[in-house]
């Protein structure tokens, strides 16, 4: 197996999702300057200790208690009593990917080596993701400022042996998990859980696994609006290059190459067309695609700068020693992210909502298609419905996700005393935003069974090369409807395909 070294060099949203879903180990650098500089930090807390100094959440309380003077022999103490306290997380737990996210992205910005903390956790964290010994965490009770206090309190718990973890497909007690992986929970020192907790890798590694997604959406949705162009009889040269020469967000232009290669368009070979202008949610794609196309640099900019960053409060200075106060914690650019993802990826669900309602409506100029995709011949054809239903849930999944578009950071409340009294709500963002991707992705779903159904009411007729293939590619696994059947495992199927990468959608370039 490949190996990602931490420490060594920044990690890419790409590495993480590796080292996350196991296909990379992760292994912590041994260059000599770099552990030299981690033993810096932690050597440098243990003197301000010594000397009576104060540190906030190592000689002091945390958050509105920090007033409060803590002995030095209770530092142990506070650091187990920090995770403990902070055990109240709610809704549903994070997936084990997700889990195994938030673990490598925590210790992406722990190696950093501003945030005291030894080596020897650093090593645990490696050995939970190799081993895929993996905290149990509630994604809900993040405010995303002191950071994702919360559901990262079920990765310190999981070091110290408490809490649950996954582990061989179940879930057990951590202290279950650790002895049969052989490993023996690790005591905290002063500072190690408020490091492992005081900071935004719930938020983040979610944001990596929204904005991987997201992408292939956006090529999905493409390829998607060719097949619509093709069993509509649109008029190809929506899609000519010079139209987004003429503003040339690249972007947009991409996707408009996308869409031209897949349905075969030659702007040396003039059609009529069977109308000059088709509707807005097929012409306009580019348009709308192409948004979250030009935005994915300036997100993953704003990403992977957090994930690389050290984000819990208070720093060290591994050169001086300095302790420095402040609010790295605090998730506003991951929450600008997610609100600007959520927002562009909805409209692709309101984009295919669009294109279906035309398949389903002779009325709106379908090219012909009957009625709702009704397949069916002969006198009981009237007896049936095809992809009414269909189209209705289409319209109920994007309105949901239209829904979930308003901005968490909007929501800023006031809390813990007022001391945490503007919070970033980044990790509610991050989490609406994954809920949009699969609400997304379902409607996608959808969309790709009616378009089938489309192309085999056309007998393949006029359809471009990615419309075939598509076909070709879901026709294995569905069969056609050619009579009123119900259609909820068609869709699983079919999104299962999506997450598999198993549809022909073409690259991402």
């Amino acid at each position: 197996m490949k190996t990602f070294v931490f420490g060594d060099r920044p990690v890419t949203m790409e590495q993480l999702l590796a080292v996350a879903r196991g296909e990379q180990a992760a292994q912590l650098s041994t260059d000599p300057a770099w552990l030299a500089r981690l033993q810096r930090g932690v050597d440098a807390v243990r003197a301000q200790l010594g000397a009576g100094e104060l540190v906030y959440g190592v000689s002091t309380g945390v958050g509105d208690s920090c007033g409060n003077a803590v002995a030095p022999g209770l530092a142990a103490e506070l650091q187990l009593n920090l995770l403990r306290f902070h055990g109240c997380g709610t809704g549903r737990m994070l997936t084990e990917l997700e889990s195994a996210m938030v673990v490598a992205a925590r210790l992406a910005s722990l190696v950093n080596g501003w945030s005291a903390i030894r080596p020897i956790i650093l090593e645990r964290l490696c050995e939970l993701l190799n081993r895929r010994l993996l905290p149990v965490v509630p994604a809900e009770g993040s405010v995303g400022a002191s950071g994702d206090l919360t559901p990262l309190s079920y990765l310190a718990a999981t070091i110290v042996g408490e809490r649950e973890v996954y582990w061989h497909g179940k879930i057990v007690p951590a202290a279950v998990g650790l002895a049969e992986a052989g490993l023996t929970p690790i005591a905290l020192e002063a500072k190690e859980a408020l490091s492992l907790m005081n900071g935004t890798s719930v938020m983040t590694a979610l944001s990596c696994l929204a904005y991987e997604q997201s992408l292939r959406l956006a090529r999905l949705c493409a390829v998607l609006t060719a097949m619509a162009s093709d069993v509509t009889a649109g008029n190809r040269a929506h899609f000519d290059d010079r139209l987004f020469q003429a503003k040339p967000h690249a972007g947009q232009r991409t996707c408009a190459r996308w869409i031209a290669a897949d349905i075969g368009y030659d702007p040396a070979i003039r059609l009529q067309p069977r109308r000059l202008q088709d509707r807005y949610s097929i012409r306009c794609a580019p348009h709308v695609i192409g948004v979250l196309l030009d935005s994915a640099p300036f997100l993953r900019q704003l990403i992977e700068t957090e994930l690389n960053g050290a984000n819990d409060n208070p720093l060290v200075d591994p050169e001086t020693g300095d302790v420095l106060h402040g609010g790295n914690f605090y998730g506003g650019h991951v929450c600008l992210a997610m609100d600007l993802l959520k927002n562009t990826v909805a409209n692709l669900a309101d984009l295919l909502d669009r294109q279906l309602a035309i398949l389903c409506n002779p009325a709106m100029d379908n090219g012909g298609l009957p009625a709702n995709l009704v397949l069916r011949k002969g006198p009981d054809a009237v007896a049936h419905h095809g992809f009414k239903a269909m189209q209705i849930a289409t319209s109920a999944l994007t309105a949901e996700a239209l829904k979930l578009t308003m901005p968490a950071s909007a929501f800023s409340r006031s809390t813990e005393g007022h001391n945490q009294d503007k919070v970033s709500m980044g990790t509610i963002a991050a989490r609406d935003c994954l809920r949009i991707v699969e609400l997304t992705e379902t409607v996608a779903a959808m969309h790709t069974l009616a378009l089938c159904q489309a192309v085999d009411l056309r007998a393949q007729e006029g359809c471009g090369p990615r419309s075939r293939a598509v076909h070709a590619a879901v026709r294995r696994h569905v069969p056609v409807n050619d009579a009123d059947r119900r259609m909820d495992f068609d869709i699983q199927r079919v999104l299962a395909l999506l997450r598999a990468n198993e549809l022909p959608l073409g690259e991402l370039s």
